[in-house]
């Protein structure tokens, strides 16, 4: 059968391994955030903190994801475990790396103004420094939504949730009736979720980041 026959006999499952997929990275990306952000916060005001956490969360990043998801599985097993995991770790580096760069780059005479008015060290953090470093933030969660995106896919080598279970499956039957049609719509599908959760960034940043913060 054509391709567009193959995808419309598979509509249900296609439809259904995609929000498993998109599912996995947007939860994926803010577990990323959350952890990310509190380290940025811990190390932004030490430089050889700062140098650490981002050659760390660097470091992780080299790893073969076929590698990190083999060591993962004999501890956490199939499924979802070492997929959650495995993405949370790829996704470290761009959040961390823009929470320093979004914080450290807020002037020092803002911080003082703030102080002045009475504001207290926390009131300063939440009120002011995290407001002007939060686009610095949003890109970096961008990024790694991107990032997540595709990696995700390989998942499916630990049984993980997703498209990667087409793109793996028509790999594996290569020659065989459909497998490139299979393996074809597994990773066009990946594609789209990209694009669509980058315009959903998109639009986050346009609601949330003050029109003078953009224009900077």
């Amino acid at each position: 059968m054509s391709f567009w026959e193959f995808v419309a006999d598979r509509w249900d499952r296609l439809l259904a391994e995609s929000l498993l997929h998109l599912s996995a990275v947007v939860q994926c990306t803010l577990l990323a955030a959350l952890i990310g952000v509190a380290i940025g916060l811990v190390v932004y005001r030490s430089p050889l903190g700062s140098a650490a956490a981002t050659a760390l969360t660097s470091a992780i990043l080299t790893i073969p994801s076929f590698a990190l998801l083999g060591l993962l599985i004999p501890v956490l097993g199939l499924g979802a475990p070492p997929t959650v995991v495995a993405l949370v770790l790829y996704g470290l580096l761009p959040i961390v790396r823009n929470t320093i760069v979004g914080l450290g780059g807020v002037d020092a005479a803002v911080r003082d103004a703030a102080r002045g008015v009475g504001m207290s060290r926390l009131g300063v953090l939440t009120r002011v420094e995290l407001r002007l470093a939060w686009p610095a933030i949003l890109t970096g969660m961008r990024v790694a939504a991107q990032m997540l995106m595709g990696i995700a896919a390989i998942a499916a080598y630990a049984r993980g949730p997703g498209l990667g279970v087409e793109i793996f499956a028509g790999l594996t039957r290569a020659g065989s009736a459909n497998a490139t049609n299979q393996a074809i719509a597994g990773t066009l599908g990946v594609v789209v979720l990209a694009l669509a959760l980058d315009g959903v960034f998109a639009l986050i940043g346009r609601y949330t980041i003050a029109r003078g913060i953009r224009g900077q």
